[in-house]
């Protein structure tokens, strides 16, 4: 089996907190500098698969990276450094306590509500007469909940600012640089010869009250593209439109008996099988950045990426 990182238990100097997620562990330091490491583990349907994908995390932060540089005359961000290609440094901000997803396209979760009669998402009306994967007239903004432990859950904007989770003044703002955010991640993709479909985005308050963008953006993990050139042909023809995203990994679970309900076992994932979502998650980066992916040593990587950490935190 190719290395992989898919647990980090470091000790940094001046570390305050650890967190870890499903894919990502971040490490914070004097309580006001997050070290995010990009973790090769990848999850589908809430679980946390066995094996890691090798490159996943380089993948994911690099792409990261590109756009939060690419975004950021739009919203502030919290990124500072990658001393590591799966590793991003940056401020410590107090995390809104909502998701701001928004979609371009009927498909997914929108589409399952849709094709159980709803017409109505998050708040949301959606127009009458629309099939799976048709061009919303506007993109809609459909923001979910937080949830520490457990699932998301779809919330309004009424919602959101009656409970509190988000001042009104405030919410305003994450609706504009979410459809600002959106729109760039929509034009850099047609560059590209994609369709930017749909997307998540997280913000934060930093230390002196800005609005700031956190997180990952317009990664194949957080976001769902389709191929421009077939879009068009496969709707109109009612196929299924060719995907980039980890959409592939969870039809590979669901043909092998796992959606992630009580009694189902995670099918095995051989050597192959994790190389072959490698090079698609290769393939990913190199369609989504334009850029050729240079593969670096990971031969002894968790070791590289303590080194690099390291050197960058002696520098602060």
């Amino acid at each position: 089996m190719m290395k992989t990182i898919k647990e980090t238990n470091y000790n940094f100097p001046g570390q305050t907190n650890f967190y870890k997620g499903k894919v990502r562990d971040v490490y914070t330091i004097n309580n006001n500098t997050l070290v995010m490491i990009a973790s090769d583990r990848i999850s589908a349907f809430d679980h946390v698969l066995p094996e890691g994908i090798p490159y996943k995390g380089q993948v994911l932060s690099q792409i990261a990276a590109k756009f939060l540089n690419a975004t950021s005359d739009i919203v502030p961000n919290w990124m500072e450094s990658t001393p590591d290609p799966s590793v991003t440094i940056g401020k410590r901000c107090e995390p809104f306590k909502v998701e701001m997803v928004i979609r371009g396209y009927l498909t997914g979760h929108a589409w399952r509500e849709y094709k159980s009669g709803k017409r109505m998402i998050c708040g949301v009306p959606m127009p009458d007469g629309m099939k799976e994967n048709e061009k919303f007239p506007n993109p809609i903004i459909t923001p979910t909940t937080k949830a520490d432990v457990g699932h998301d859950e779809d919330i309004s904007r009424e919602e959101i600012i009656k409970q509190g989770l988000v001042k009104e003044e405030d919410y305003i703002k994450l609706e504009k640089y979410t459809l600002s955010l959106f729109q760039r991640g929509t034009e850099i993709a047609e560059e590209k010869g994609l369709i930017l479909v749909d997307t998540k985005y997280e913000f934060g308050m930093d230390i002196n009250g800005v609005i700031t963008l956190i997180d990952e953006i317009h990664t194949p993990d957080s976001s769902r593209y389709f191929y421009l050139d077939s879009y068009a042909d496969n709707l109109s023809n009612n196929l299924p439109q060719k995907q980039l995203s980890k959409e592939f990994v969870r039809q590979w679970l669901i043909e092998n008996g796992f959606q992630g309900k009580e009694g189902e076992v995670i099918p095995e994932m051989t050597n192959e099988y994790c190389l072959s979502v490698s090079e698609r998650y290769i393939e990913l980066y190199e369609y989504i950045t334009g850029d050729k992916f240079i593969k670096e040593d990971v031969s002894d990587i968790l070791n590289r990426v303590e080194k690099n950490i390291l050197d960058y935190l002696k520098s602060l």
